[in-house]
């Protein structure tokens, strides 16, 4: 029989796997009641695929597992090479799926709860300076494309950047509010309105940038866009836009800028944030504009911004440098 190490061995290839209908039945919950963004389904159904075959490797029905169980299988993942970050979104689910069983007593207790994953570096988000988030606009809104492309992608890093938005939110926002609706965009009262994580709802102010670049991509919009198609950006078949393409583009753009880095979205929410605490300093101002729960996870961005006071110390005051 092989052991929880030698399962954990090949932890990424889990796409293909079927998993028991008791366990596929906690993603539909995710899904229906949660209503957890897909990438954050997709992370948890790769902690429930190796948590059935740690628990088939051992011979443990998952209904009995212990914290000794989990305590070892926590142990395989590490040694198999599972980054700490992994770990703690695997234990996640763990957690989620015995409090779900424990809510309609199929568990006594739930093994995961008291289990802590590996203590994980934090790395600083990677923020543009300001100067390089104005220039990849400037290129969005200048590139050799066709005119509806440029138009689109333009309006995409404005709100980016200028908003804030997550990949999700962005890509869900519709042309019109309605029942359906995930989010819009309000042109007449400038602000977009998004669902976020945790399906917590928020405003967020739309520069006038973005409104004009938005008022432009809806004018070639309908070039593009199929006759039935709801969402405010589409790809090239028209249909709306999803993350790897978008991901693609913005790599692109970012070369053609000239940026010595590599570009994702999440970098212009990440540049949104940190420039705005470095104008305002007021932080439950941004966590609110970012929809983060908890101002813990805002407070990120003031070390981003001691950053910046840093660089500035050292290139403009007569005592910075050490010799």
């Amino acid at each position: 029989m092989a052991t929880a190490g030698t399962v954990a061995k090949a932890p990424l290839a889990l796409v293909d796997e079927v998993l028991a209908p008791e366990l596929d039945g906690f993603l539909t919950h995710l899904e229906v009641e949660r209503r957890l963004a897909a990438r954050t389904r997709a992370m948890y159904r790769d902690g429930l695929v190796r948590l059935q075959r740690l628990a088939a490797a051992e011979g443990v029905a998952l209904p009995q597992a212990q914290v000794a169980h989990v305590r070892g299988w926590v142990a395989a993942l590490r040694r198999a090479g599972l980054s700490a970050r992994s770990i703690a979104i695997t234990l996640s689910a763990w957690r989620g799926l015995y409090r779900w069983w424990g809510r309609d007593g199929l568990v006594r207790h739930n093994p995961a709860a008291a289990v802590r994953p590996p203590r994980a570096a934090k790395p600083l988000p990677k923020a543009l300076a300001v100067e390089q988030a104005l220039a990849l606009a400037e290129c969005a809104g200048a590139q050799d494309e066709a005119p509806a492309l440029q138009a689109r992608d333009h309006a995409i890093v404005e709100l980016l950047y200028g908003c804030g938005l997550r990949v999700a939110e962005l890509l869900g926002l519709d042309l019109r509010a309605s029942v359906q609706a995930r989010g819009w965009i309000d042109l007449d009262d400038a602000s977009a309105h998004v669902l976020g994580k945790g399906a917590r709802r928020r405003s967020v102010p739309v520069g006038s940038p973005a409104l004009q670049a938005l008022r432009h991509w809806l004018d070639l919009r309908p070039g593009l866009a199929a006759a039935d198609e709801a969402a405010l950006f589409v790809s090239r078949r028209g249909t709306r836009l999803t993350a790897g393409p978008l991901r693609q583009r913005l790599r692109t753009l970012a070369q053609r800028a000239g940026l010595p880095s590599r570009v994702h979205p999440h970098m212009l929410r990440h540049s949104f944030a940190s420039h705005l605490l470095q104008s305002s300093g007021d932080l439950r101002a941004v966590q609110e504009l970012l929809g983060h729960a908890s101002i813990q996870t805002t407070q990120v961005y003031t070390r981003l911004d001691f950053q910046h006071l840093a660089r500035a110390y050292d290139a403009a005051h007569p005592r910075a440098k050490r010799r």
